[in-house]
């Protein structure tokens, strides 16, 4: 049975110099930037929100097909930081020493999705 389940390789990030960093884990924080969370309709002095999104949401191409069924899409530069390695419950003077690189990144978003699910109570 196994020989017919596709093996999954996670996708990449190429590396200045060369070589490529492997993407296994997107954690993202959301309402951590105040003028955002107001923008959004969130209380700009609540904690900010951890979720996560799979790593096949990184892609590495210059063009993006507009996603079917929505017309509010919204795009977000960001810092990505990415981990030598994991850790929890780290000290914080420890961090920097969990850092491999960092990339500048999009982050898109289809908002009339976002809203619906939002209204739904998802």
């Amino acid at each position: 049975m196994s020989d017919r389940l596709p093996q999954w390789q996670p996708p990449t990030v190429g590396i200045a110099g060369g070589g490529a960093y492997p993407v296994r884990h997107v954690w993202c924080v959301g309402r951590n930037y105040a003028e955002h969370a107001r923008e959004m309709g969130a209380n700009p002095d609540s904690d900010p929100i951890f979720f996560s999104k799979p790593a096949q949401a990184v892609v590495n191409f210059p063009r993006l097909a507009w996603p079917a069924r929505t017309k509010d899409l919204h795009h977000e530069v960001e810092l990505v930081v990415f981990l030598a390695d994991g850790g929890r419950d780290v000290p914080a003077p420890d961090w920097p020493d969990k850092v491999f690189g960092y990339a500048v990144g999009v982050d898109l978003t289809r908002r009339d999705v976002q809203a619906s699910l939002k209204k739904a109570g998802q």
